[in-house]
């Protein structure tokens, strides 16, 4: 079973992740903010993270090369509500950037994606 690392600050969208993806076969991790995430990364053994960009504290592209870090060659993907940040350079060291939205096709589908490779 693929271990996912769920990093988010909103609780609805950790909670619909969490269920979304256990319905499709993965151990879901949760994280609430990015500290807490680094800490996973550094103790779990996990086949994804998927990372959200704004959150107080350390923001998810503050995160990210720090995640790479730790464990190098671990798929991220950045789901963020803004399209904005697909453009920093910062978030191209992302595997993937998915803009959030109910439709939760387009995560499933690169998270698949991912993790089989």
């Amino acid at each position: 079973m693929k271990t996912i690392l769920v990093v988010d600050d909103d609780e609805a969208i950790r909670m619909l992740l969490k269920e979304e993806l256990e319905e499709e076969g993965y151990k879901v991790l949760i994280a609430i903010n990015a500290r807490d995430a680094l800490k996973m990364v550094e103790t779990e053994p996990l086949d994804l993270v998927i990372l959200d960009i704004r959150m107080p504290g350390m923001d998810g592209l503050e995160a990210l090369p720090r995640i790479l870090g730790i464990k190098e060659g671990l798929p991220v993907i950045l789901n963020s509500a803004y399209t904005h940040y697909q453009e920093s350079f910062m978030s191209w060291a992302a595997d993937a950037y998915v803009v959030k939205s109910s439709d939760l096709t387009e995560l499933k589908e690169k998270i698949k994606e991912l993790v089989t490779r």
